[in-house]
């Protein structure tokens, strides 16, 4: 998962989301420098916490990474601010190398097609528009709760009517410098290995 740190854009906060909701639903619990964010139904949305950099060390600015060594950092100061709450935080990685098993026609729309992806723990039905994309290849995917570079949150989806859930991404989906100005997915060589975590 990724948390979001702009020192400069927002001030010395920590925004750790775990699930959208309605942001004129909402209400705040806080517990000295952890606010806690639910809906008015009391389902957890994330977390803010202030005076980050007293905290944690924090390296990068904007979207980062979610360690385990963050993690239990984080936990430690939900306890030390007497935070009842034992935060579940997914720390699989949400950009893996895909394998496409089947690609078939999408029955609604000539230029969609609806791919099987093997990522490693589980096949996921994929609603693909890329022209190049095709049965044998390796692939990158961003799975749901991946954030991409430009900031689109993967959602399941469903597209004319076919469920979706992640997305085969391009080069420039990936924010990787020298990318194809043409459309079309990134194709892996050979030496990747299905389930593995994508690196960029």
């Amino acid at each position: 998962m990724n948390v979001f740190y702009n020192h400069e854009g927002i001030g010395d906060v920590l925004i750790i989301p775990i699930k959208e909701g309605n942001r004129y639903e909402i209400q705040t619990e806080k517990h000295h420098d952890v606010a806690k964010i639910t809906s008015l139904g009391g389902e957890l949305l994330g977390y803010n916490i202030f005076n980050a950099s007293k905290h944690f060390q924090l390296e990068g600015n904007g979207q980062i990474t979610m360690t385990e060594e963050l993690a239990d950092a984080i936990q430690k100061l939900f306890k030390e601010s007497g935070l009842d709450s034992e935060a579940d935080f997914d720390l699989s990685s949400k950009f893996v190398v895909g394998y496409v098993k089947e690609k078939g026609p999408h029955e609604n729309a000539d230029k969609l097609n609806v791919c099987q992806v093997d990522v490693g723990t589980e096949t996921l039905q994929i609603v693909c528009g890329a022209p190049n994309v095709d049965a044998g290849q390796k692939v990158v995917v961003a799975k749901v709760g991946a954030v991409m570079p430009g900031g689109l949150l993967i959602k399941p989806a469903e597209l004319r009517g076919v469920p979706s859930n992640g997305m085969i991404c391009s080069q420039k989906e990936l924010g990787l410098p020298n990318a194809p100005k043409e459309k079309g997915i990134y194709v892996l060589d050979d030496s990747f290995e299905v389930g593995a975590p994508f690196e960029f």
